[in-house]
């Protein structure tokens, strides 16, 4: 390279010129280098695995990379010029946009933010950008530098996190209150309410087989009654399918159920659904629903927490079940030893060998010796010696089967005196119909009669109570020898008890739930007959003489007599591994009575109002309408009752509405009525005395209490400290009860129906008139 450089004299006249020659081959070669590194850098720039882009002033996109085009779905032309704000490429871009306008300001040189790209196929991902600031040496903005990172991860396991959270926070809740549960409507409403909320679905059922194996909704959230008569009854499982395993169908269009199927699912709004089977201890009890009204992504962790909730579910139902049975048996049991020891008359079994191995109170006052003198010893103890040979005889005649009835014999009193008695005998038989001892009914002659028939009607209830319990139920004495089993108890230990042998339990052998051995005189029905007190919350395992292991509860209770003195003991072994169902079916009796009553008024109702119609007196049409309306007025208080879940209670909001919406039919259009009511409990008891009630009253108060045909009428059935109060209010001058109830007879009916419910009407006028009853 030449430079030529002039060369001046003082006053700045140019004399000549110097040639100046510079070596540039370096200089090439540094630009030929700088070319490369941008094209490196350019590279770099669109092949970086991370979204980057220049954003001027504006927020308007000048250079986007290739990363960041494939991640909005988009090509690097479509993107330059749009702005990073424009709210159909981003969500949420107020936030953003404020940091950027401090950004430019020069405020802050960088920030970071989190939002949601919204794709060119409308797909939604969430981005962490990062925005820095580029300015130039003066310190002004140019423009940015915004690098966005795909945190679609890291927030799909931040979601998973939170919904785990979620999860676990609901299980705890779920089995809290299960605990508290007093019976299975409690139970059915707290799981549904875990399942929707914890497993995020939009509605749910819970279904159980019954009896026949068929299975039946027990309750369920937002499901029409069409649907549930549609699908009742289907299963993926049978009621002896073992282990069975959660089913989910993500998107009910694209799956393979049955057509008739499909398409009641369709109907009632399903897009997704899952069945989650309900097991105790390897028994298929039912399965609970989870229903979704869009399409569902089920995940393992999902199926996973639906089956703890199933099993959490299936042991509340197994506990509440079984607390019903002990409570049977205990009263059964109760009434047992009330029986027994109440009676006048003495009462004495035996074995076939003649060995005594129970003695009432009776038999103590009649012969003189206690209880603990007379069981174990042989019944010739009490049989004068001219007439042992009667004893070979009973015993004959009841090993063949035969009752010995009002068989009148001499018998020996302790002190040696001779009482004259009547012997009813009879045999027992064990569960399989074997006799195995005989049962003596021992009386004086003079009380043979009443006496007779007392014991007997009391002997047949014993055993008709006992064999209708079904649970395994045997008896001991005070040293809890065994003196009585059924059936259940044959089929749970898998042998026949030995009568007067066994001790302490029927079974073969026991063990603890741990699996170690368990001695029988260490067993709860041992400790309770030692310590004279029921034992609860033990749980057990029995060894039948097959090998096959059942898990158990017992319920042992001793048995006193009159003067509180341990007699024997009672226990019931509870198969927790299985139960049956029979709520469901009741409640279908429950809806086909009320059912029936409901279509009955409403016939009545028409008839009535066609006789209105054709009747020519005026008076016998208006008794008519009047007596029509009282019947529409219960018949909406049945169909309250109804459609209740509860066969005992309704809802006092749901019934008010229902009841005087009917009855609302009736006014003129220009009366409006106005509901309030607490959303309580009331006894079926009172539906049909408050639905009538209510009727009179309102029509009253159409009557008398709407100026010109018009006006507000007030109803409200409130919950108060004494109980409720029902009230009609309106608009009317009012009335002074004492004055008018003789001449009105539907005042007459309203006071009779107060005092059903054991209240009393009262009328105030201030500041509107106000008929009102408070009961209890």
């Amino acid at each position: 390279m030449v430079h030529i450089e002039p060369i001046e004299d003082e006053d700045g006249r140019v004399v000549g010129a110097i040639n100046c020659f510079h070596d540039v081959t370096d200089r090439r070669l540094s630009d030929e280098i700088i070319g490369q590194q941008e094209q490196r850098l350019a590279a770099t720039y669109q092949h970086a695995a991370i979204g980057i882009a220049e954003v001027n002033a504006k927020g308007e996109l000048g250079r986007v990379n290739g990363y960041l085009a494939d991640l909005l779905g988009y090509s690097a032309d479509e993107l330059v010029g749009r702005s990073v704000f424009d709210a159909t490429l981003a969500e949420n871009v107020d936030a953003d946009l404020r940091q950027f306008e401090r950004q430019v300001r020069g405020e802050i040189d960088s920030y970071r933010h989190e939002k949601r790209f919204i794709r060119k196929d409308g797909a939604r991902v969430w981005v962490a950008v990062t925005s820095s600031s580029v300015r130039d040496s003066e310190g002004r903005f140019l423009y940015a530098v915004r690098v966005q990172q795909d945190i679609a991860a890291r927030k799909k396991a931040e979601a998973a996190l939170v919904r785990h959270l979620e999860q676990q926070a609901a299980l705890y809740e779920f089995t809290d209150s299960l605990q508290r549960a007093a019976n299975l409507g409690e139970v059915h409403e707290i799981a549904l309410s875990t399942i929707i909320r914890a497993l995020g679905a939009d509605r749910a059922s819970i279904l159980f087989f019954d009896n026949t194996g068929f299975l039946r909704f027990a309750a369920s959230r937002g499901l029409s009654q069409a649907y549930r008569t549609a699908v009742e009854g289907h299963s993926p499982w049978s009621r002896d399918t073992r282990d069975p395993e959660p089913i989910a169908i993500a998107d009910v269009e694209q799956s393979g159920l049955p057509d008739d199927l499909k398409a009641a699912v369709r109907d009632e709004g399903i897009a997704a659904l899952a069945f989650i089977p309900i097991s105790v201890r390897g028994q298929l009890l039912g399965k609970f629903m989870s229903y979704y009204d869009h399409p569902h992504d089920f995940v393992e962790s999902e199926l996973r927490f639906a089956l703890t909730v199933a099993g959490q579910l299936g042991f509340a139902v197994d506990r509440v079940r079984l607390e019903t049975a002990r409570q049977t048996t205990e009263r059964a049991a109760n009434q047992l030893v009330a029986i027994v020891e109440s009676s006048h008359d003495a009462i004495i079994s035996k074995d076939l060998n003649g060995i005594i191995a129970s003695w009432n109170a009776s038999a103590e006052r009649l012969f003189g010796f206690t209880a603990d003198e007379a069981i174990g010893r042989h019944i010739t103890m009490i049989i004068p010696d001219d007439r042992l040979g009667e004893e070979p005889e009973i015993i004959r005649r009841i090993s063949s089967g035969e009752n010995v009835d009002h068989f009148e014999t001499v018998r020996r009193r302790k002190d040696g005196s001779l009482v004259d008695i009547s012997l009813t005998i009879s045999p027992i038989r064990n569960s399989q119909g074997l006799i195995i001892g005989a049962s003596k009914i021992a009386r004086d002659i003079t009380d043979q009669k009443m006496a007779e028939a007392k014991l007997r009607a009391s002997e047949r209830q014993l055993r008709d109570l006992l064999a209708a319990i079904p649970a395994a139920i045997y008896t001991t004495d005070a040293d809890g020898t065994i003196t009585f089993f059924n059936e259940a108890a044959v089929e749970l230990s898998g042998r026949v008890p030995q009568i007067g042998k066994d001790k302490w339990c029927v079974t073969w052998k026991l063990f603890w739930p741990d699996g170690s051995p368990l001695p029988h005189d260490q067993c709860p029905m041992a400790v309770a007959l030692k310590e004279g007190r029921p034992i609860r919350n033990a749980e057990a395992v029995a060894e039948r003489p097959d090998g096959v292991r059942i898990p158990f509860i017992p319920y042992p209770t001793p048995l006193r007599d009159e003067d509180g003195k341990i007699i024997g003991g009672i226990n019931m072994l509870v198969d927790i591994s299985e139960r049956k169902q029979a709520e469901t079916q009741q409640r279908l009796l429950f809806n086909e009575l009320n059912h029936r009553v409901k279509n009955n008024m409403q016939m009545l109702q028409s008839l009535l109002s066609l006789a209105g119609q054709r009747a020519a007196n005026p008076q016998a049409r208006e008794i008519l309408r009047e007596a029509g309306n009282r019947v529409a007025a219960m018949a909406a208080a049945q169909q309250v009752l109804y459609e209740t879940v509860d066969s005992t209670q309704f809802n006092a909001k749901g019934f008010l509405l229902a009841v005087c919406g009917t009855i609302k039919q009736t006014f003129p259009k220009e009366v409006a009525v106005e509901f309030e009511a607490d959303d309580a409990k009331l006894s079926n008891d009172v539906a049909m005395p408050l639905a009538l009630i209510l009727n009179e009253l309102l029509t009253n108060a159409i009557k008398y209490g709407t100026p010109d045909g018009a006006g507000t009428i007030r109803v409200g059935l409130r919950r108060d400290v004494d109980g409720f109060q029902v009230f009609v209010e309106d608009s009317g001058p009012g009335f002074d009860l004492a004055s008018v109830r003789d001449r009105s007879s539907g005042l007459k009916l309203v006071q009779g129906l107060a005092r059903q419910l054991h209240g009393k009407l009262v009328v105030t006028k201030e500041p509107k008139t106000r008929c009102s009853i408070r009961f209890s």
